[in-house]
């Protein structure tokens, strides 16, 4: 039976080597690769070898090796279908049939890539010309000369709408194959399909083998809507399980041990001429939990390098709760914050080398952050601020799958808790103002905070954590009205195509606000009638006698992130919109199943019933609270390149 190679791949990408080899070869950790005594030879010293970076493994003593299908094949006798119907079913993955539509999808899987090989050499070419000053006048100010643009294959692409398509049509592409490529845009209502990237600087995206397999494209008219784009989700492309340049950090990464995350393209390259090429950058999302699994292929503690900003912090704080399900021993992140009003490309240009090392030498681990993001909201000076802060810490902690790793987190931040409050480490709570005493010690000790001894004391002058962060979701009221429900609202009201499009999705939206389910029944009879703008929906859903409930709405909201605003493309809208709509939903479901299950644990209390509840807990603690992003392409103002 012949397997595609795109199917291969993917086993290969979601078992690591060691992974699977550990099941018969006890291994330990050497270095960057794992040991252990050969599967095939008896032999006193380890000379077995596995390396899940290059996906492959290597015993000396036999002179053997090969990947993850040799190994199962080699040990197990089993031939080369046999072997990867055994590992699909461990990857999750059903076999493919064989079928001629497959086949089919697998040629022009390849076509693509020719495609996209030609569009990349077409952009390098234009980059060279005249009609490629300005885009060269931009790399040189950005320290990015000539061998810098080869290295990374940098290309523009020209003004004008039918530059590529005619181009590619004459070296043979059919039109299908640069529409499927993300090459043209397209649609009902577009007599001709014309170039998707015009007069942009182009950084061709690669899979982890090199092959093209999408463009982002910089701007370079100031006036233009989006500055950074990406191409859509193709059949080669999924931005979400993507990073940019990990066919070059692969091996910097395994060669030094450490991989980096960085927001932009820009970053990923100027880091790189600084002497850092084990870096990579996201594409335009938020960490996604499929390319947390990619840095974590490449090094143990991958570095997460944000800028020092606000935003930067924001983006940090949705990559804590993106890892937290994930981590485990061996699988965790590190956070490195650059001076604030500095992006990695700012630093690399200023301070070199030296600058950068010294940002990434002081990355924190990710339960500092944790721990920082959770008490950064103002002075902790009330009974019910703490007990807010014990039961939100102790809710992220159910959201760590790995139960050794879950009680070290507990630990250490039961440690932070206890010294927050001043209690020794003898659970004996020190004098404050000369008036305290150490608390009685209750009725049988009791649980206190996550099940450990008695709950923390307050001092008579409680610590103050910083005020920087005084909107802190922990201590801050939600109000009235779900602020998820008011942001989708309010994304409606500001791009009224996208009422019309959901109108359907929205009239069956369960809502919880009196406030936003009004508003959301005059919207859902709005939206058959066709509106210039926001200002014009805004007027209607007034004249309907819903002024107040809009307001209160558009207050909730506050501050608004900048895709939901009236002046935002309305595909990076449209995409907040989705991820909103999709939390939203689930939200709802897990509060369902969160009634249904205290009401099976109250009729029988055993431990499956317990166990239930809690992994609904640990969800729900995950999605509640989370935002809906875009950041950075596609977007139409602010900071150019923050990805993360």
């Amino acid at each position: 039976m012949r397997f595609p190679p795109s199917f291969l791949d993917e086993i290969k990408a979601r078992l690591p080597v060691s992974e699977v080899v550990r099941r018969r070869v006890k291994l330990q950790k050497s270095g960057r690769e794992w040991k252990g005594l050969s599967p095939f030879n008896q032999e006193k010293s380890p000379s077995f070898f596995v390396n899940d970076q290059k996906m492959a493994w290597f015993d000396f003593s036999s002179g053997r090796n090969g990947n993850v299908f040799d190994f199962v094949m080699e040990t197990e006798g089993l031939s080369f279908p046999e072997a990867v119907e055994r590992l699909a079913s461990e990857a999750g993955l059903s076999l493919p049939t064989v079928t001629p539509e497959m086949q089919e999808r697998e040629r022009k899987r390849t076509s693509l890539q020719d495609v996209l090989e030609l569009a990349a050499a077409f952009f390098e070419s234009q980059l060279q010309v005249q009609a490629g000053a300005r885009a060269r006048g931009y790399l040189a100010d950005r320290g990015l000369g000539p061998a810098i643009q080869k290295q990374f294959r940098l290309g523009y692409s020209p003004n004008e709408k039918f530059a590529l398509r005619d181009y590619l049509a004459g070296k043979g592409a059919t039109l299908e194959q640069m529409i499927d490529s993300g090459l043209l845009i397209h649609g009902e209502d577009i007599a001709v399909p014309y170039d998707r990237f015009r007069d942009r600087v182009m950084f061709p995206i690669c899979d982890r083998g090199g092959k093209v397999i999408a463009f982002g494209g910089r701007a370079l008219d100031k006036e233009a809507q989006a500055k950074y784009l990406n191409s859509p989700e193709t059949p080669l492309f999924h931005k979400g399980a993507v990073v940019y340049n990990h066919h070059n950090a692969r091996k910097a990464a395994h060669d030094m041990g450490q991989v980096i995350a960085v927001e932009g393209y820009v970053d990923v390259i100027s880091m790189s001429v600084a002497g850092f090429p084990n870096v990579v950058a996201p594409l335009g999302t938020a960490l996604t939990p499929d390319q947390c699994e990619l840095l974590w292929r490449m090094s143990e503690e991958p570095v997460l390098c944000f800028d020092g900003d606000r935003a930067g912090r924001k983006a940090a704080y949705r990559a804590i709760d993106t890892a937290l399900p994930l981590i485990g021993p061996g699988k965790s992140l590190r956070f490195a914050f650059l001076p604030d009003g500095q992006d990695p490309d700012d630093l690399a240009r200023s301070g070199g080398h030296e600058a950068i090392a010294e940002v990434i030498g002081g990355a924190r681990p990710l339960v500092d952050v944790l721990w920082t993001r959770e008490t950064e909201a103002g002075p902790l000076d009330t009974p019910e601020r703490r007990a807010a802060l014990e039961r939100r810490l102790g809710e992220l902690m159910n959201a760590i799958r790995d139960e050794t790793l879950r009680r070290y987190y507990r630990d250490d931040i039961r440690a932070r808790l206890d010294a927050l409050s001043g209690r020794t480490q003898s659970g004996a709570y020190p004098r404050a103002g000369g008036n305290r005493r150490a608390p009685a010690s209750g009725r049988g000790g009791g649980r206190g905070f996550l099940g450990y001894g008695q709950p923390p004391a307050y001092t008579a002058s409680p610590p103050l954590i910083s005020a920087a962060l005084t909107r802190s979701r922990v201590f801050s009221g939600s109000g009235g009205i779900p602020r998820r429900e008011s942001e989708i609202l309010l994304n409606l009201l500001n791009h009224p195509g996208l009422l019309v499009r959901h109108a359907e999705e929205l009239s069956e939206l369960e809502l919880v606000g009196r406030e936003t389910a009004r508003l959301r029944d005059a919207m859902t009879a709005l939206a058959a009638e066709t509106y210039a703008d926001h200002v014009e929906l805004r007027f209607a859903i007034d004249r309907m006698g819903l002024q107040s409930e809009r307001m209160a709405i558009e207050a909730a909201a506050q501050p608004i992130a900048w895709p939901l605003k009236p002046d935002a493309a309305e595909v990076d809208a449209g995409e907040v919109l989705r991820q909103a709509l999709a939390l939203h939903r689930r939200a709802r479901a897990l509060h369902r199943e969160l009634k249904s299950a205290e009401i099976a644990l109250g009729e029988d209390a055993n431990e499956q019933n317990l166990a239930r509840l809690r992994e609904i807990q640990a969800e729900l603690s995950g999605i509640e609270g989370r935002e809906a992003a875009v950041e950075g392409f596609g977007l139409s103002s602010g900071r150019e390149g923050q990805v993360l």
